[in-house]
């Protein structure tokens, strides 16, 4: 299937998609091969431990974050970036709310079809 999004992203024109536990989301570009995504994060929000077979690589925007990659920690602020390898068992905590930039490798298709993820809050 070939998917892309539209040239152009104004992120004023998005609404947020609430993925729960104090976590949302705005689609910033994709088609096939590529996709980034702004996620924001209140204080407290927990991504949980999971892994994923794309290729992640993600740019805190503003914030502070407790990341752990493969049972590795470390506190990543503004300015700061993180990747993250294919199948590693990942995870971050909130310590300031903030803003990440997360870019996957190929196209997240559970993102897009609503299917997930489940590792934020509620949603499914």
């Amino acid at each position: 299937m070939n998917r892309r999004s539209n040239k152009y992203i104004l992120t004023e024109n998005l609404d947020w998609e609430e993925l729960g536990g104090g976590v949302s989301r705005k689609m910033l570009g994709y088609d096939n091969q590529i996709m980034m995504v702004l996620v924001k994060f209140e204080k407290g929000a927990v991504g949980s431990p999971h892994s994923h077979f794309h290729t992640q690589a993600t740019y805190c925007v503003e914030g502070k974050f407790e990341f752990e990659i493969d049972g590795e920690k470390q506190i990543v602020k503004a300015g700061d970036g993180v990747y993250i390898e294919p199948n590693l068992v990942h995870s971050a905590v909130c310590l300031e709310p903030g803003k990440l930039i997360d870019t996957f490798s190929p196209v997240r298709e559970d993102f897009l079809s609503g299917e997930g993820p489940s590792y934020f809050g509620d949603k499914n």
